[in-house]
């Protein structure tokens, strides 16, 4: 059975699947180890709902349902904030790189 997923959706896909192991790997082996102000609830719950709302984003455009409109419009809401405040702590240019590709994608998904 063929699925419907343009190369668009598939590349968005596959970049909120990065940013979801990206967030949940950095969180739980970069920002607990570090401790101090990466550890903070703020961050680390900021880091979990990202690579939460990236899953399920991911999901959403995997079953193929229009309402994945809505989960990549928050999405990219989400990962932008995620990006700025690894960015403000410094030393996860990783998480931050993949945050601002998967807000990019979620964006042009959103708005298709």
């Amino acid at each position: 059975m063929h699925h419907a997923h343009t190369d668009a959706m598939t590349a968005c896909i596959d970049d909120c699947l990065a940013c979801y192991r990206e967030c949940v790997s950095t969180a739980m082996n970069h920002c607990l180890a570090m401790g101090g102000a990466h550890a903070e609830k703020r961050h680390i719950t900021l880091m979990m709902a990202c690579a939460e709302i990236c899953r399920t984003s991911a999901h959403f455009m995997l079953l193929g349902t229009p309402h994945h409109r809505h989960t990549c419009a928050e999405c990219a809401e989400i990962c932008e904030e995620c990006a700025r405040d690894c960015e403000r702590l410094g030393g996860m240019d990783a998480c931050v790189k993949a945050c601002r590709r998967c807000a990019e994608s979620c964006r042009s998904m959103a708005a298709s």
